[in-house]
């Protein structure tokens, strides 16, 4: 199928028999919309079954799956699922309901309909009927749909109580729910699962790993368990998922709740709390043991007292948004858990081996470990930014060297999102020593007010100092220009001092353009380029106007003593 940045890819089996039957009835479709002439974001996929005896049952069923699948990505996906899902249906129906009135070969026609769209990181199911969905998360089958089915007057047959084109106004289900990569879905007619327990059609489902033999594995095996009826089945695989968006994100966190910030040896949600990481002014940092997954990971939790709700939800908001948006070998990543599986508000982020580069400030960099780490720095920035996001708090306390010479740049919970609200002007967030002057007049953070905050940390990473006299991270500058990297480390070549002066201008316009183009510079600059050389000044350096009063002097000797001997 075709590819695109974003949207969700997917893999369809189909497979379908007549049965014992002498028609069949059945009829199922989907559609990629990556790979429409106009592309598009969305799976959709439908089944719909005609209504046993009715002369239009095969055409109600293929009418209702053709027009649904062709109305639906007719219709802009700014429309809501539910509500675009909803015209086009409540329109088939009105058409089926209408030809089975007027015209007698078609008298009576309907049919049952379940469709399901996944579009973004959401599974939507629209269903009318007794053909049904299911959904295999992990190695948990879940019945997405509910029959509409009574028991007949004989008490040994049910007919149906709802379905697609009877009346004139369809009673129709909706319901959404979010998806994981590799989540397998199945649409399937009453043929497959009125003669397949739950339990077999989950074991078929997991068995499988290709689509379209799973599809073919279940018709065959309603088969054999003496199916009488038409069975369809349409197994659909998501395979990639696009990146959340800050709607899915927002929606998904705000549920949660805020809990007592735990301590060490609780559970939380099958993980073990190991360790105290970090203790913040507004977060808790615990080690942990995945005891469901398995393996290490660090959980961040809020503490609920010294901020309001909605402030915490908004920065966990931006730090899940952030760190599974950006792919970057330098910025830190949030782990995705599953659907159902997160009860409380908390983020959890790889465990990352390695110290901080604050700590590491005790033993001074030589030149090529610190480039190495502004080049690395710049690149997960510049990731950032190409994903129209603002770090805003750039620093050696958010930045882990890790042991085999790679590094992360974390605590996205300050970014500047596109989409997302931002802080009010007097509250925007970062650490005074770190910000640009002009992040104190207002501005909201930019590219160039990152780059700022990367060469404060560059100069302090080289010197253990603030560029601008702060006597620490939380003190305002006390110096006008920078002080001179040379005198703190005379052993640096002169251009690193170029560079980081160039990092740290007042003037934004006097910064580089971009992070890629300080990456560059750090990059490119001479290993043994020429140092700065510190030497007693020049009696001209120190006397200039008297120096050259004494040449003046010493001329106007030289020229009397010249007349004098003609």
């Amino acid at each position: 199928m075709g590819e695109r940045l974003s949207g969700v890819r997917a893999s369809v089996g189909f497979a379908t028999d007549i049965g014992p039957r002498n028609a069949n009835e059945d009829f199922a479709g989907a559609v990629f919309g990556l790979e429409l002439p106009q592309p598009r974001g969305d799976v959709v996929a439908a089944i719909a079954d005609g209504i046993g005896g009715a002369k239009g049952g095969r055409v109600a069923a293929e009418m209702a799956v053709r027009g649904f699948l062709d109305g639906f990505c007719d219709l802009p996906e700014t429309m809501e699922v539910r509500h675009a899902a909803a015209r086009v249906i409540n329109s088939l129906n009105g058409w089926i309901y209408s030809q089975g009135q007027r015209d007698a070969n078609l008298k009576g026609m309907g049919c049952t309909f379940t469709a399901l769209v996944l579009r973004g990181r959401q599974a939507h199911v629209l269903h009318v009927g007794d053909t049904r969905a299911y959904r295999l998360g992990g190695d948990r089958l879940t019945c997405l749909t509910t029959d509409h089915v009574r028991e007949g007057s004989s008490g040994h047959s049910s007919v149906l109580a709802r379905a697609l084109g009877v009346e004139t106004e369809v009673r129709l289900d909706y319901m959404a729910q979010p998806i994981a990569r590799h989540d397998r879905f199945l649409l399937c007619s009453d043929g497959v699962h009125r003669f397949l327990s739950s339990e077999t059609i989950a074991d078929i489902l997991r068995e499988r790993p290709a689509s379209d033999d799973c599809a073919r594995a279940l018709i065959a095996a309603a088969l054999r368990a003496g199916g009488t009826d038409n069975c369809t089945a349409l197994v659909i695989d998501a395979l990639e998922l696009p990146t959340a968006g800050s709607a899915d994100i927002d929606a998904r966190l705000m549920q949660l709740p805020l809990i007592p910030v735990p301590v060490t040896g609780e559970t939380v949600d099958g993980f073990l709390l190991k360790a105290l990481v970090s203790e913040g002014r507004y977060t808790r940092l615990f080690g942990a043991l995945d005891e469901v997954e398995g393996g290490g990971v660090v959980l961040k939790f809020p503490k609920p007292q010294v901020a309001s709700e909605a402030a915490h939800h908004a920065a966990f908001a931006r730090e899940a948004l952030a760190g599974t948006r950006v792919y970057s070998p330098w910025v830190g990543r949030v782990v995705e858990l599953p659907p159902g599986r997160q009860t409380c508000l908390y983020t959890v982020m790889p465990l990352y081996q390695g110290e901080l580069l604050e700590t590491r400030l005790a033993r001074h960099l030589d030149l090529e470990a610190g480039r190495n780490i502004a080049v690395k720095l710049a690149r997960g920035a510049a990731a950032l930014h190409r994903a129209g996001i603002i770090h805003r708090d750039i620093k050696p306390d958010n930045v882990i060297l890790e042991a085999d010479g790679s590094l992360k740049l974390i605590d996205l919970g300050v970014v500047r999102i596109p989409g997302l609200e931002d802080f009010a002007p007097e509250d925007i967030p970062g650490t005074p020593a770190y910000m640009a002057p002009e992040m104190f007049n207002g501005e909201a953070g930019n590219v160039a007010t990152d780059i700022y905050a990367l060469g404060v940390t560059m100069f302090r990473a080289f010197t253990g100092e603030y560029p601008y006299g702060n006597a620490d991270a939380t003190s305002p500058p006390r110096l006008n220009r920078p002080k001179p990297l040379s005198a703190l480390r005379p052993d640096l070549p002169a251009w690193l001092q170029a560079t980081l002066s160039r990092a740290i201008a007042l003037d934004p316009a006097e910064r580089f353009r971009d992070m890629n183009e300080f990456a560059m510079e750090m990059e490119t600059g001479p290993a043994r380029a020429p140092r700065a050389v510190h030497r007693p000044p020049t009696l001209y350096e120190r006397y200039p106007v008297r120096f050259w009063q004494a040449v003046a002097a010493l001329l106007a000797l030289g020229l009397l003593l010249s007349l004098l001997r003609h």
